[in-house]
């Protein structure tokens, strides 16, 4: 399996820079996605390791060779598209042996190789029947299969389950995970669906605007994002974010005149350091702030009223707007119980280890606290 090294990549297409100055490592064996939204790079950067798209600028290294003048044929790469791209008029066993057939495999080692990856993605009861005729779900895996028989050193999967329904999708990401383990190639994965990145991948590499805003682990990029729009896109529902002024230990909050935030001696020096200018924002995530009527002393407490709620089974979100704000909706999620009803006013309690603050200028973290 193959190392990629990707050095400070380059895509135009005419005024519009697709990709800018992206650097990437991805390791030997590693799962790694590229996560974010839709025109941000993704697929463009997966079409540059491939050969499908050559470069403006920046190199492209497979085990420390250059790949910029290697034909897409050449290159040991395999991709599984967002449409499948099956043959519909043939059988699932004659997709999946075709790309053999191309490279003039004997009939007895196809049949072989086919049968085996049909058993590894649980399809061989439906090898004889036309691909046209198959459900989406088996015509993903016949596409999977047909890309992985030809053991490929790098995998490229192009957002390969947008198009399968929500417990389809779910199905999915566990038999890719189970693939992946057993097969063990150099996997590259482009989602702008955050669940599938984190549960699939070893690292993410989030993208947003033709750059790279952080590449880490998935435990890295929710608990430590690098910025705003990191922290902003990982997490569902998305964080609560509170524009302040940060002023001798204390952080006052713009949309709670009467709620302030207080700076512990051991962060007071560290945000000093780092703070440019006294305007930041605080942020923290919905699962970490709770709904009480009555605080004690010393709690961090601010107070805002319901707008609305979702009960989702296993979990209820509640959204609430504080006093006077005009855009501001806060949201936290409660039990799976939990009824609350519009208009009531609740205290949001939250711990300060939960809480993150960003530089409102540069948006980037200043602390984790």
């Amino acid at each position: 399996m193959a190392q990629i090294t990707l050095d400070r990549l380059t895509k135009r297409f005419g005024k519009q820079t697709a990709v800018k100055d992206f650097s990437l490592e991805i390791q030997e064996n590693e799962f790694v996605a590229l996560l974010g939204p839709s025109g941000c790079g993704k697929t463009t950067t997966m079409n540059m390791i491939s050969g499908l798209l050559k470069p403006d600028a920046g190199k492209v290294y497979f085990d420390g060779r250059e790949m910029n003048e290697v034909p897409p044929g050449q290159r040991g790469v395999g991709f599984v598209f967002q449409n499948y791209a099956v043959f519909t008029h043939m059988s699932a066993y004659k997709n999946i042996a075709c790309g053999l057939k191309v490279k003039k495999v004997p009939e007895e080692e196809i049949q072989k190789e086919v049968r085996s990856f049909a058993k590894l993605l649980k399809i061989e009861n439906i090898l004889n029947t036309d691909a046209g005729r198959l459900s989406i779900n088996d015509m993903q895996k016949v596409a999977l299969a047909r890309t992985l028989v030809t053991k490929p050193q790098i995998v490229l999967l192009d957002e390969p389950l947008s198009n399968l329904d929500a417990a389809l999708r779910s199905v999915m990401r566990a038999e890719l995970k189970r693939i992946h383990l057993e097969l063990g190639q150099t996997t590259i994965y482009v989602t702008h669906d955050q669940v599938e990145a984190m549960s699939l991948s070893d690292r993410i590499a989030v993208m947003n605007f033709a750059v790279l805003e952080q590449y880490a682990t998935p435990d890295e990029v929710y608990h430590h994002p690098k910025n705003l729009f990191v922290a902003n896109f990982i997490g569902s529902p998305t964080i609560n974010f509170f524009k302040g002024k940060y002023k001798n230990g204390e952080i006052s909050l713009e949309d709670f005149p009467k709620g302030k935030i207080q700076v512990f001696n051991k962060y007071k020096g560290e945000i000093d350091k780092r703070l440019k200018n006294e305007n930041v924002v605080v942020g923290i995530r919905p699962e970490h702030l709770k709904l009480v009527d009555a605080g004690k002393k010393g709690e961090m407490l601010l107070q805002a009223k319901v707008v609305g709620s979702e009960p989702l089974g296993s979990e209820t979100v509640v959204y609430l707007k504080p006093e006077g704000a005009v855009e501001t909706i806060i949201k936290s999620i409660m039990e799976s119980d939990y009824r609350v009803d519009v208009n009531d006013i609740k205290l949001l309690q939250f711990s300060e280890e939960d809480l993150y603050l960003f530089d409102e200028k540069s948006t980037e973290l200043l602390l984790k606290f």
